[in-house]
């Protein structure tokens, strides 16, 4: 069993990559289950199809600890099992434990079965905060995937998640196997993309091309691989899929000083 988490900053499209990425791994026969690390509880819905998924932290709330995982688990498109770990009441608590609880749950309850191929964890970007990180701290997910774009936002996240992957690599055994790049149409945004990866000693695994089917999948609640299987995007993500499936390349991150990328952004035109 291979467990992914998939970082990268707010808003950059982690939780619909994560999903397209996955409808293409659950196309290719691999047994997934998705557990969604983030308080607005949005990581599974075009794989359940909009359904809205009863978070671990409510039903806790709601029906206390004697739970069964039929109430927490739901499948999908591909038969992709689906966790949402939601977050405590706002203004109330860390919304970082919501994922520690989550996976103890779910690991007592027996979700982790031995016919899963992969467990993805769609995680706030945030590894500053310890239950945020919990994943790769406690050594649950082994391989880490940063989704970026050519922005300047972006890639500094980027070599953030990479400074905390560093600093778990001993302990939790995690490695980071490469940059997916969710475009943006930034001038020469692959190229730059692919050189801050070289900098960080790995990958830029695919570069993902902006196309409003996404935008249009969406809104009919579906991945695009299931909304229109024979466009173009769809291929992008079977391709991400397969790469990622044949992933060999594993590597504890060197992140960059703050001056080399900066350095970096001013030669590829990002920085006046």
């Amino acid at each position: 069993m291979r467990q992914v988490a998939i970082y990268g900053k707010g808003g950059i499209g982690k939780s619909t990559t994560t999903q397209n990425l996955n409808a293409g791994l659950g196309e290719m026969g691999k047994k997934i289950m998705i557990v969604g690390c983030d308080p607005k509880a949005d990581s599974t819905r075009l794989i359940l199809g909009g359904l809205a998924q009863d978070t671990v932290l409510d039903t806790l709330r709601e029906e206390g600890d004697d739970i069964d995982l039929d109430q927490v688990l739901k499948e999908g498109f591909s038969h992709i099992r689906c966790v949402e770990s939601g977050g405590p009441e706002p203004g109330v608590g860390c919304a970082g434990r919501g994922i520690i609880t989550s996976i103890g749950l779910l690991e007592r309850l027996g979700a982790y079965t031995e016919d899963l191929d992969y467990v993805f964890y769609d995680v706030l970007g945030d590894v500053v905060c310890g239950g945020f990180a919990m994943p790769i701290r406690e050594g649950k997910a082994r391989e880490i995937y940063i989704v970026c774009s050519g922005e300047m936002m972006a890639l500094y996240a980027a070599n953030n998640i990479s400074k905390g992957i560093r600093k778990y690599a001993n302990t939790g055994g995690v490695r980071l196997g490469g940059l997916i790049c969710n475009s943006r149409n930034v001038d020469g945004e692959a190229e730059l993309v692919s050189a801050v990866a070289k900098e960080l000693g790995t990958q830029m695994i695919h570069f993902i091309p902006r196309d409003n089917m996404v935008q249009r999948a969406e809104i009919n609640k579906q991945t695009v691989i299931e909304f229109e299987p024979s466009c173009g995007q769809a291929d992008e993500y079977r391709a991400l899929a397969k790469k990622i499936d044949e992933n060999q390349m594993f590597v504890i991150p060197t992140p960059l000083s703050q001056e080399k990328l900066e350095n970096l952004l001013m030669e590829h035109g990002l920085v006046a």
